[in-house]
């Protein structure tokens, strides 16, 4: 397999794993992907290979090119890595308090029992807003006031803080309301602004057409989806709150549209060179993100138990998810989110390094699979070798 980029020598086994994932003896190989890691600041893996799409991904525009140094991708809900940050930083601006009701920066959302829904409720997935009721179309994440506008209207599903139940799209709509509310931009311009572009980042929430020709196509899971057995649960619910299918992330609107919560494109590059100021005392290359404490409230542990969507334990901070048992990351001030069908981004500030891995061909769940599970740990068994 013949791979595009860099690699320091000391990371020589993220390439070997990196290779390896295009084994197409694989239970699941993949078909296009990139892998970064910095180490203070610094890329010290860039690395992708394969293709952008595939004949078996029946999308219709399957040319079997090169995934190329800037191809980017649908991240899913790695997109709530960025869309954390951005509220991170206006927490560290003194522009919002994550320990406020959100109604203080958005009064309608005051109604129907959610005056007690604090800001780090939205950011732990504790608001009990998990999805849409009264359901809303697919087409209707498009329409940014439509779908805030029901959200505003509902009564949460449990008393907020009490529990945690997956916001898997939900989320970013919260977050990227109080972001207008704060600032007068929506979340994409906010990000364009005081993120990516101070960065020069390539990452986008909200991408304009000029970048649609470089974007890898996603190529749906082949295993088919099975719903919790429970149709009164919330995990079954909260599938209903809008029926998305995977392939519609290859259509234009999508790609257009600001979903805060699982529509940003981008590459694992550009991911790690994101969160690089949270590993590095909040500034990389002479931009401020945070202050040197700015990433402290991500550690404020807001639930450790059962996630009520996944059904499995999750342990939240604000905005990421925190080493667990579950998730056994090796220093404490560490954090992480991954994406529907695979990908996954970590920001380790004890070790000042970040990691990132996106790809096309998705697996199934939104748990993670093998792949970047076996480069997160050859990075960290070059990190521990090298120290």
């Amino acid at each position: 397999m013949e791979l595009g980029g860099t690699c320091d020598s000391r990371f020589d086994a993220v390439r070997g794993a990196f290779e390896n994932n295009f084994d197409p003896e694989r239970a699941i190989a993949d078909v296009g992907a990139s892998v970064a890691v910095t180490i203070e600041g610094e890329l010290v893996v860039d690395l992708w290979g394969g293709t952008v799409d595939t004949d078996a991904a029946n999308t219709g525009n399957d040319t079997g090119a090169p995934w190329q140094a800037d191809t980017i991708v649908n991240v899913w809900s790695n997109t709530k890595t960025v869309s954390a940050l951005a509220l991170l930083m206006l927490a560290d601006q003194n522009e919002i308090d994550l320990y406020a009701p959100v109604a203080k920066v958005w009064p309608e959302f005051a109604v129907n029992d959610k005056s007690g829904v604090l800001v780090r409720h939205v950011m732990a997935h504790s608001a009990g807003l998990p999805t849409w009721d009264p359901p809303i179309d697919p087409e209707e994440l498009y329409d940014w006031d439509k779908a805030t506008g029901v959200l505003a209207a509902m009564t949460p599903w449990w008393e907020p803080g009490t529990a945690s139940g997956y916001h898997a799209l939900t989320q970013g709509y919260l977050e990227g309301e109080l972001v207008r509310r704060v600032t007068g931009q929506t979340i994409g311009e906010f990000v364009r602004a005081e993120i990516t572009g101070p960065l020069g980042v390539d990452f986008h929430i909200g991408t304009p057409d000029e970048h649609h020709h470089r974007i890898g196509h996603v190529i749906p899971p082949r295993e088919p989806f099975v719903p919790p057995a429970d149709p009164t649960s919330i995990a079954f619910r909260a599938i209903g709150g809008v029926k998305l299918e995977a392939e519609q992330a290859n259509t234009a609107p999508w790609r257009r549209a600001e979903i805060p919560a699982a529509g940003g494109h981008g590459n694992a590059r550009s991911l790690a060179q994101i969160h690089a100021p949270m590993a590095c005392g909040g500034t990389l290359r002479g931009v401020k993100l945070l202050s040197p404490t700015g990433a402290d409230p991500v550690f404020d542990e807001q639930w450790n138990w059962t996630d009520q969507v996944f059904g499995i334990p999750m342990r939240h901070g604000i905005g990421f998810g925190l080493p667990s048992e579950f998730v056994p990351l090796p220093n404490p001030r560490s954090c992480f989110w991954g994406g529907w069908g695979g990908s996954i981004t970590v920001i380790d500030i004890d070790a000042r390094m970040t990691f990132s891995y996106v790809m096309n061909r998705m697996a199934g769940g939104t748990l993670g699979d093998d792949r970047g599970m076996g480069l997160l740990l050859a990075t960290y068994g070059a990190l521990l070798g090298a120290g």
